[in-house]
């Protein structure tokens, strides 16, 4: 199916590994140029070669790293106006940033609870706010939060992306609306259980706590999804990408989950 990307014009904030690392390749291999984003050059680097190397990528132009800590407010500018200057503008908003430490409720201190509110809130205001001008100047532009399932439904021991990245998914919502009648679109995908290296650490986590091993408490987590596995980056990746194209231009506000089916709710 074509999805009408080539030509356009993308930034995907963290990926230099796997969910943002997905969504780059897919819309690399759809036809777009793409600027990538880390807070390590090292990590970018090795990024954009094995990115290269997989795609046997000729143009040196499709893909752009800029390394940077977006959930720095002058870094968020910074990543964004160099994104549209390397690129020649932008058409396709992929915010994505790092997961925050996992932790019962009294044990998390105001500094950990301020600095995921930079990272899994204001990051995502800041790269939209940035962003604007220069979406609004596309035909065809797309933002697209990447949230998790737990926005709908809370994951144990992980109560600060529980609570903030929901107010990212109501800040998705809310632009959605705002912004309709300019035809910028909003969506966010609500992944679930992934094959990362957060995940993995996650999963370390609860090893040293549960006197068990990282395979246990994997294949424990498996066990409570019904497709039974973890999701791999590629399958969160080409929801995403559906998202963000043209070809779903009717579809905006929309907060889907990509879970394997975990979450249990209707809507």
């Amino acid at each position: 199916m074509d999805l009408w990307l080539k030509g356009k014009k993308a930034l995907v904030t963290g990926s230099s590994r796997g969910i943002g690392y997905a969504i780059a390749v897919e819309l690399l291999k759809e036809g777009c140029t793409v600027a990538i984003n880390g807070r390590s050059a090292t990590a970018l680097k090795k990024a954009v070669a094995e990115i290269r190397e997989d795609l046997h990528l000729s143009d040196t132009k499709a893909i752009v790293p800029i390394v940077g800590d977006v959930s720095k407010a002058a870094t968020a500018r910074t990543v964004v106006e160099r994104a549209a200057s390397a690129l020649g503008g932008l058409d396709l908003l992929v915010t994505n940033t790092s997961g925050p430490p996992s932790g019962a409720f009294e044990e998390i201190t105001d500094e950990a609870w301020e600095s995921a509110i930079n990272s899994l809130l204001m990051a995502h205001v800041r790269l939209i706010r940035h962003a604007l001008p220069y979406l609004r100047k596309s035909p065809t532009p797309s933002v697209l939060t990447i949230t998790s399932y737990s926005v709908k439904q809370p994951i144990p021991n992980l109560v600060l992306s529980n609570s903030v990245r929901a107010a990212t998914a109501a800040l998705t919502k809310t632009l959605a609306l705002e912004l309709g009648h300019e035809r910028i679109r909003f969506n966010s995908i609500l992944p679930g259980w992934t094959a990362t290296g957060r995940v993995r650490e996650l999963m370390e986590a609860r090893a040293k706590a549960n006197g068990t091993t990282i395979s246990e408490e994997m294949e424990k987590q498996s066990r409570e999804i019904p497709l039974g596995r973890l999701a791999q980056p590629s399958e969160i990746a080409k929801a995403a990408v559906f998202l963000l194209s043209p070809v779903a231009s009717y579809i905006t506000g929309v907060l889907l989950n990509v879970d394997g089916g975990i979450y249990r709710g209707l809507c």
